[in-house]
């Protein structure tokens, strides 16, 4: 794994306030999800990424406004991130028409094609045969554009990451696969369920560059990308990160969370990417306590514009629940059809 650097901190302070700056709102975003949840204002399935903030702060940042990206169902960071307001997010964890899905989709199923962020999917492995999918269709269009795809490691249990990694290797494909190794899948242990657990190593068996990261260090992870996202841009194919990362609360608000011991659990909160960080800068006198002070408050207040927007939004009328599930026909199409076939 990459190591995490050094008591200089970065060499570029406004940068690094910057990145701090993203996994923060990132955290609170997914505190405030909690709160909302824990008070029943949002329902349904619900997966945070407290802990994980460095890998969608790391991997977003060299991406291009014009370039793809595709998550899982732990997907509300890598949305806020590309651009989805943190109120367009809560609002759509409301089920209201002023969600990024007109409320249809929760938790689960963000999208926005604004941004080109094409998912939140819900079912595992699920986004890479849509990332191998956008790929192709850059590449023959002839657009220089990159398709990061993020899927955790219990998706390399599936065939669908066999089968993306094959066709994107033997097509040549502009892809960024993201695999976000939290060791636990939803609740199997990664040794469990892989006879290989060195996930960079069974990408390279596609013939496709790959290499494991820290992926609780935010700069290491910048770093990667930032390499990663060129070689693909440039024509070199697809290219593979491992992110070794790590969950600090539960799979989803449902999981009772007795697969791992509280001591492991404790242990990798140790390296908090957001205090790693900040540590870092306040060592090379980087971070003054009142610029660390206003950039909280400056994100609490953003998340707290999100609440209230979310909880003034528009609850769908009854009447419209089946747009877009149904296809209205109008009388006498099938026979003007077949008539014209």
């Amino acid at each position: 794994m990459t190591a995490v650097r050094g008591s200089q901190g970065p060499a570029d302070a406004d940068h690094a306030r910057h990145l701090l700056r993203q996994m923060l709102r990132i955290r609170r975003l997914e505190e405030k999800c909690v709160e909302l949840y824990s008070a029943a204002r949002i329902r349904g399935f619900l997966h945070v990424y407290i802990g994980e903030e460095a890998v969608a702060a790391g991997v977003l940042e060299p991406l291009a406004a014009e370039d793809c990206v595709v998550a899982t169902y732990r997907e509300h960071g890598h949305a806020l991130l590309r651009g989805v307001s943190a109120g367009a997010i809560l609002a759509e964890m409301y089920g209201r028409l002023e969600g990024c899905c007109r409320g249809r989709g929760g938790s689960m199923h963000l999208f926005d094609a604004a941004t080109r962020f094409y998912g939140g999917n819900a079912i595992v492995a699920g986004g890479l045969p849509l990332a191998v999918g956008l790929a192709l269709a850059d590449k023959m269009s002839g657009r220089h554009r990159v398709t990061a795809c993020f899927f955790g490691e219990g998706a390399v249990a599936e065939g669908e990451f066999h089968e993306s990694l094959n066709l994107a290797a033997l097509w040549q494909l502009p892809v960024l696969f993201c695999c976000e190794n939290n060791l636990y899948a939803m609740g199997t242990a990664l040794a469990r369920s892989e006879s290989q657990t060195d996930i960079a190593l069974k990408a390279a068996g596609y013939e496709i560059p790959a290499w494991a990261v820290d992926g609780m260090d935010v700069l290491a992870v910048e770093e990667a990308a930032r390499r990663a996202v060129d070689a693909v841009r440039s024509g070199g194919g697809p290219h593979f990160l491992e992110l070794r990362t790590y969950r600090f609360r539960a799979h989803s608000m449902f999981d009772p969370e007795l697969y791992r011991e509280k001591a492991e659990v404790a242990r990798w909160m140790e390296r908090d990417p957001i205090r790693l960080l900040r540590d870092s800068m306040d060592a090379a006198g980087q971070l003054p306590a009142e610029t660390w002070e206003t950039l909280q408050a400056d994100v609490d207040a953003e998340m707290a514009a999100g609440v209230e927007f979310a909880e003034a939004g528009t609850l769908e009328p009854v009447e419209e629940l089946t747009r877009f599930v149904y296809s209205e026909r109008t009388p006498g199409a099938d026979q003007a059809g077949r008539a014209a076939g």
